[in-house]
């Protein structure tokens, strides 16, 4: 089976080619092979699985609109299936949200619901573009977004650097990084101003998941929520896969106490299904009857999954959950930095964590130093031992290593892990377990990716990564 769709289906598969498997049966985080084999399933298709894979009240929802009849396509008409979700999302939205929200659904992916968004704020402000932020997931799709410079004022997509602590973007981290960060979109929207439009919108991700699991600083959020509003720029956040509890709040940007204009959801909205909704505030409502409208913004079996997710994760407290546990696997996690030289950080928010791959032996050909420091070395082997999450000299952190982040998912795979990897290098391991996932599944899955970080190591400290 595996030869043949590698056949039929085109290069530019992603998971299929870092996951040779075939899954048969799942249920929760457990993943079953045609080959009999098991799997802890910590990539959560993508993020979508909030629940795990055919939790009971997802797969009742289904049965009940599947047996009363109802159709499953309806376009934009209101249906009871309908109601109920709208009804349950409305009671999990950020307050100063909800009091005033219009809900549009568009097309099923997240994608989709950008776009959707883009049209929506350039029609409501008469502007174009979007300013967005490198590492941003999906921003470019709502405009050919390439390295043009933020000074190009025709470009439809601008990116300016989004502050993290690991790899400097303004040569400091923590609070200075953050307020030297929000410095910078508050200078090119001044600078903008001057000699051209404003853009339509700012999309910001309050945790980039592809763009190596980085979690915004709340501060730095509460700042650019500050500059939009003084400009009259809407805010979009883009909750496609930080949204319904993942972060440890039911949308990430309640950590900040962010209310933005516009909210972006998709993934798990849909309880596994595809669904994507846009949240905005009413007067962004442009729009007027017998305008172009989707094909498939009515799929009922989504909507009826994801009102019954939305509903267990309310609540079972589902979010409060990952909270507290997401930050207990960080904790054991993070000793990985100072036990492995190719370790540069462990981060993320709730229960969306990434273990960030480094090349400590890009500046040390013979790997000595990154020997000394693998466990068991003998301490006296070298004098200056390479410093986790630096480069050879102590300035900057080291290289990314996609290869050996490929190696670690590997050796994961053989444990029976899955995982993800994120960032435009592929160097970051993510997890992205559902949050159903118990205290002792939690342990497995650690102890599999420690084994796996160790074997990847090990193996890289002699050479080339093996291949499976």
């Amino acid at each position: 089976m595996l030869r043949r769709h590698a056949a039929r289906e085109p290069a530019a598969r992603t998971y299929a080619r870092a996951l040779p498997i075939v899954p048969v049966r799942a249920r929760g985080l457990t993943i079953e092979g045609a080959d009999g084999r098991r799997y802890l399933d910590c990539l959560s298709g993508a993020g979508t699985l909030a629940l795990g894979h055919n939790h009971p009240v997802v797969l009742e929802s289904l049965r009940k609109v599947l047996d009363s009849g109802a159709p499953l396509s309806t376009l934009d008409l209101a249906t009871p299936v309908k109601d109920a979700f709208l009804t349950e999302l409305f009671r999990t939205l950020p307050p100063g949200l909800a009091e005033r929200a219009h809900v549009r659904f568009c097309g099923p992916t997240g994608i989709d619901a950008v776009e959707t968004a883009y049209a929506l704020v350039r029609a409501a402000t008469g502007r174009n573009g979007l300013l967005a932020f490198t590492g941003a997931d999906r921003a470019g799709t709502a405009g050919a977004l390439d390295d043009t410079p933020a000074h190009a004022h025709d470009a439809r997509t601008r990116c300016l650097p989004c502050p993290q602590d690991y790899r400097l973007a303004f040569d400091a981290g923590g609070e200075d990084g953050a307020a030297f960060a929000a410095r910078r979109p508050e200078s090119f929207l001044d600078e903008v101003g001057e000699g051209a439009p404003l853009p339509a919108g700012v999309i910001v991700e309050p945790v980039q998941s592809e763009g190596r699991v980085v979690p915004a600083p709340d501060a730095w959020l509460r700042r650019l929520r500050q500059l939009t509003a003084d400009r009259s720029i809407p805010l979009i956040a883009d909750e496609t896969r930080t949204g319904v509890g993942r972060t440890g709040a039911f949308w990430a940007v309640e950590h900040s106490g962010v209310t933005p204009d516009v909210m972006v959801l998709s993934h798990a909205i849909g309880g596994s299904l595809p669904l994507a909704v846009v949240v905005y505030r009413d007067d962004l409502d442009t729009g007027h009857p017998g305008a172009p409208a989707e094909t498939f913004p009515g799929n009922q079996l989504a909507m009826a999954a994801g009102t019954a997710t939305l509903a267990h994760v309310r609540e079972n407290a589902l979010a409060e959950r990952a909270a507290t546990l997401g930050a207990r696997m960080l904790d054991q996690l993070r000793p990985l930095v100072s036990e492995y030289a190719c370790v540069g950080e462990v981060r993320g928010r709730g229960l969306m964590i990434g273990v960030e791959l480094v090349d400590p032996w890009g500046a040390d050909p013979q790997g000595e130093r990154a020997k000394a420091a693998a466990p068991g070395a003998a301490k006296s082997a070298v004098a200056e031992p390479v410093m986790p999450g630096s480069g050879p000299h102590g300035h900057g952190p080291l290289p990314a290593a996609p290869e050996l982040a490929a190696a670690v998912q590997r050796e994961c795979l053989r444990r029976g892990l899955i995982v993800g990897l994120a960032g435009g290098a592929a160097s970051v391991v993510q997890l992205l377990p559902p949050l159903t996932i118990t205290d002792e599944q939690a342990a497995a899955v650690l102890d599999r990716l420690a084994d796996a970080v160790r074997a990847a190591a090990r193996c890289r400290g002699g050479g080339t990564a093996a291949a499976p």
